[in-house]
């Protein structure tokens, strides 16, 4: 089946909340996808930072099909060794508490949120508040997107969730001045992801360690996007100058298969106890299968170094471009300012036509997600097919 069926099929039956690039993938093999006509494409997206190894990586093919011959399913009221050895890793590779499961980032942060709220009303807290950035963003479901400001808000989905403040992006006197008696928790991305790739300051990081450890209030960190080696070490916090309470992790967790993860350091460690929360099919078999065999491949001091190299390199290609007005981000996790006048939408469409996959978060932005697995010639690759686009729209 062709592009036209599977479109024809897509705008007769899916609910139209996507808008979709003209093109119907059916194989990925490392950093290249494959279209059903069997045109190749870089892949400077990595489905949105989750196959950080590529495509169909060896060992996560290995172990997902060993697995799903052996036991798919169970549910959370019995044991499986793949849960237990991945929540060890996972508390050992980060802050040292406990963990829970769940299937997605947005459900990530919405555990995070109950831990906070949870850990607050221990505290005598009748009206728990959580503070975050306006640029943020942290999901869609209720909890999540009553904690992304801006981003993805529709009123005529509202109401929204009440207990959630926000202030201005990096104001480190603002957060302050918003962090109270009542505030349960700062969420907080290291780098914001979905707003272009802008880096949260260390001055604003610091400003919400201290805020919470004035008023005991649980300082997480969003890793979605950051964590699992994308920014050059395995967790972005890391790189920072505070530690976090909690951090929240999922995409590259799975390589793609689907799988968030809730991550407490020691003080938020027992907020919720049995009841509390749950879900169906969190920490099954085959995705905590997965989520080990990236960790074995991603938790490697060569590879996380290549991707500090491989970012460096990208970012030094790129502005040397006509059109590129600047460059931010860390690792591989990079945002491209574009020159005014050029509208990225239409360049994002002509690199997709040339062959290589980016992503537009804002109007004058193109952020790009390779996997972490990228080489040199991939990335040399990749500036020249966006420096020859950005020719064909003017830059010079």
């Amino acid at each position: 089946m062709g592009l036209a069926e599977t479109r024809e099929l897509e705008e007769r039956y899916l609910m139209r909340t996507y808008k979709r690039g003209a093109v119907d993938f059916v194989r990925g093999e490392g950093v290249h996808l494959y279209d059903a006509d069997g045109k190749e494409y870089l892949d400077f997206l990595a489905g949105i930072s989750v196959c950080s190894l590529g495509h169909c990586h060896p060992a996560v093919v290995e172990a997902v099909t060993e697995q799903a011959g052996q036991l798919m399913h169970v549910s959370n009221l019995f044991y499986t060794e793949p849960m237990a050895k991945l929540a060890k890793r996972l508390s050992d590779s980060s802050l040292g508490g406990r963990v829970f499961f769940c299937n997605s980032g947005t459900e990530a942060n919405e555990a995070a949120i109950k831990v906070a709220r949870k850990h607050a009303h221990g505290r005598g807290i009748a009206a728990p508040e959580i503070v975050s950035f306006e640029g943020e963003f942290h999901g869609r479901t209720y909890g999540a997107l009553s904690a992304t400001p801006k981003l993805a808000r529709n009123e005529a989905l509202g109401p929204y969730l009440p207990g959630f403040r926000s202030v201005p992006d990096n104001d480190a006197e603002a957060l302050r001045a918003a962090v109270g008696p009542n505030t349960a928790a700062v969420l907080i991305e290291p780098i914001q992801g979905e707003s272009g790739v802008w880096p949260t300051t260390e001055e604003a990081l610091l400003a919400a360690r201290e805020a919470c450890d004035a008023v005991g209030a649980l300082l997480i960190f969003d890793e979605i996007q950051t964590g699992v080696g994308r920014t050059g070490s395995l967790w972005a916090y890391e790189q920072t100058p505070v530690r976090p309470d909690v951090i929240t992790s999922a995409k590259a967790l799975g390589n793609g298969m689907p799988i968030g993860a809730c991550i407490t350091g020691p003080a938020a460690a027992d907020a919720l106890q049995p009841g509390d929360h749950g879900s169906t099919f969190a920490a099954g078999p085959i995705a905590t299968r997965a989520a080990l065999a990236v960790l074995d491949a991603v938790d490697d001091p060569a590879l996380l170094r290549s991707v500090r190299e491989m970012g460096a390199r990208l970012r030094a290609g790129l502005e040397e471009l006509p059109g590129v007005a600047g460059t931010r981000g860390r690792g591989l996790m990079v945002g491209v300012a574009l020159d005014e006048g050029i509208d990225a939408a239409t360049l994002g469409a002509d690199l997709l036509e040339r062959g290589l996959v980016v992503n537009i978060p804002a109007p004058g932005t193109i952020r790009l997600l390779p996997p972490l697995v990228v080489e040199k010639g991939q990335i040399d690759r990749a500036v020249g097919l966006i420096g020859d686009s950005l020719l064909g729209f003017g830059a010079s």
